[in-house]
C-alpha cells in the first residue's frame, strides 16, 4: 500500500512532526509492501535542514527523517516553502529533496492513504 503523509508544523514546539514520522516508521512494520512518502510543506520544511543538533533526551527530527529514507521512503520539500524560508537545496539533509505541487499532485492520485499532519 502507498501511503502519502503532509506534513505542515514546525519541527519543534508541537509534537505533529514527530508523531507523523513515528507513524511514518511504524507502517512498513505492519505492512512490510509499505511505501511511504513524506511531503513537508510550510515550517515543516524546517524539518529537513541538516546538522540539526537538539538537547540529549530530545527527539531528532532529522534523524527521523533519516530512518524514513533508510525504509525507502521518500521526503519531499515543498520547493515554494523553502525559498519562503530562505533555505536553499544545499541546507536540506542527504536523500530529502525539493519538489513541487506537480509532484505532490501525482503523489497524492498514485497514494491508496493520504494522511494530513
Amino acid at each position: 500500500m502507498k501511503y502519502l503523509m503532509i506534513i505542515n508544523d514546525p519541527p519543534y514546539g508541537t509534537e505533529r512532526v514527530y508523531n507523523a514520522l513515528r507513524l511514518a516508521h511504524t507502517l512498513p512494520k505492519k505492512d512490510a509492501e509499505a511505501e511511504v512518502s513524506v511531503f513537508l510543506m510550510a515550517d515543516a520544511v524546517l524539518s529537513a535542514k541538516a546538522g540539526q543538533k537538539t538537547p540529549d533526551g530530545y527527539y531528532n527530527v532529522e534523524r527521523m527523517l533519516k530512518r524514513v529514507i533508510a525504509a525507502k521512503g521518500q521526503v519531499l520539500l515543498c520547493g515554494t516553502c523553502m525559498d519562503a524560508r530562505g533555505i536553499t537545496d544545499t541546507e536540506v539533509m542527504g536523500g530529502a529533496r525539493r519538489s513541487t505541487m506537480e509532484e505532490l499532485a501525482a503523489e497524492t492520485v498514485a497514494a491508496d492513504k493520504v494522511l494530513v499532519f
